[in-house]
């Protein structure tokens, strides 16, 4: 296992390396292939620059997400778009880097409002399969012509480079939040009110539910006044549900800190599935899948969900109504990512073989 403490090492990896590598940040969220060879950025770690005033932090890649996050609250921001956390389900104990986040896309509940993880990358650097150090982007947002890398790499999870380096956008922190409980939904009507809450004025950031506790959540944050004034109009709205009740700003943070653990999920050696649908389809796929556990969040748009080993539930997701990812199993015959035909597969591989003509970064990895 290879922990380069410095960009300079990570070069010297790479250009000598003829044999596979497993990437890895925390390795908390990618279970490598058994005697696979890992480089780990867990060493590249440290916060270079941090401007609270411009809303933009750089930091090493290997920087624990605990450390940004303790940063970032000194000073009452946050990282807005709220990253989940899976690893208790691939028995790991690390932890997560700000680099991982990025390379995987991780983007939690606030999405809804925010945006992904990638909306807020701003620049990077990294070392492609050859050992060469490219940079790409910088402190600020700008539209330019040219190959946008930044936006390429956020979600290519260590397939084309090993990031070392990323500048981002922060957000200060809401100054308060509230959830509203609406009680005794089935997924169907579950689903109706989340779109209803969408439809409003009042920028919810959150919507989730969960069909065993049949309790759906809406969540709205911001300044006092205004959460108190969305929180009562949207009451107003839902007043038809006779079980209704609201959080406050504590255990509404608790709530959602659960939900990005995935807390609601119990599993038992039970794969982990992750499906991004279009909403109006969502409880018809999860009708057609055999889900021993799950829960809906985006309201709707993404399914958190536990099977039984050796499914492929895409097959349930129809062509063009999303795709599905299996963040952990133990079958060697389910692939992670979606699989693509044609010109996309084409595509995909082409610009993977450009930035890896070695095809040795995460080669058990097809995105």
């Amino acid at each position: 296992m290879f922990f380069p403490s410095s960009e300079i090492e990570v070069v010297a990896i790479l250009s000598e390396a003829k044999e596979p590598l497993s990437v890895a940040g925390g390795n908390t969220r990618v279970l490598a292939p058994s005697g696979s060879k890992i480089i780990s950025t867990s060493k590249l770690s440290g916060v270079i620059d941090y401007e609270p005033g411009a809303l933009t932090m750089i930091a090493k890649a290997g920087t624990p997400l605990s450390e940004i996050q303790k940063t970032l609250n000194s000073e009452g921001q946050c990282l807005a778009f709220d990253p989940y956390n899976w690893s208790r389900f691939i028995n790991k104990k690390g932890s997560s880097t700000i680099g991982g986040v990025f390379a995987a896309n991780v983007s939690g509940s606030s999405r809804l409002r925010v945006g992904a993880a990638r909306d807020f990358l701003l620049g990077i650097r990294l070392v492609d399969g050859l050992g060469n150090i490219i940079q790409n982007g910088g402190r600020v947002m700008k539209n330019v012509t040219g190959y946008d890398l930044v936006k390429l790499f956020a979600g290519s999870w260590g397939t084309l480079g090993i990031l070392t380096e990323v500048s981002f956008k922060v957000l200060p922190k809401p100054e308060t939040e509230a959830t509203i409980v609406i009680h005794g939904l089935n997924d169907q009507l579950a689903l109706d009110a989340m779109i209803d809450a969408t439809a409003t004025p009042f920028d919810v950031s959150g919507l989730a539910h969960f069909p065993k506790q049949k309790e759906t959540m809406i969540r709205v944050e911001g300044f006092e006044n205004s959460v108190k004034y969305r929180v009562e109009r949207l009451m107003e709205i839902f007043k038809q549900y006779r079980e209704i009740n609201t959080l406050d700003a504590d255990k509404s943070m608790q709530v959602w800190r659960n939900i990005s653990l995935l807390s609601s999920l119990k599993s038992n050696n039970d794969d982990l599935w992750r499906l991004s649908v279009k909403p109006t389809e969502s409880t018809q796929i999860v009708q057609k899948t055999k889900f021993n556990d799950y829960f809906y969040d985006w309201g709707g748009g993404l399914i958190w969900g536990l099977v039984s080993p050796n499914q492929d539930v895409r097959e349930h997701v129809p062509a063009g109504y999303g795709h599905g990812t299996c963040l952990q199993t133990k079958s060697e015959r389910i692939p992670m990512f979606h699989p693509y035909d044609g010109t996309i597969s084409g595509i995909k591989e082409g610009i993977r073989k450009s930035f890896d003509p070695k095809q040795i970064l995460n080669q058990y990895l097809v995105i």
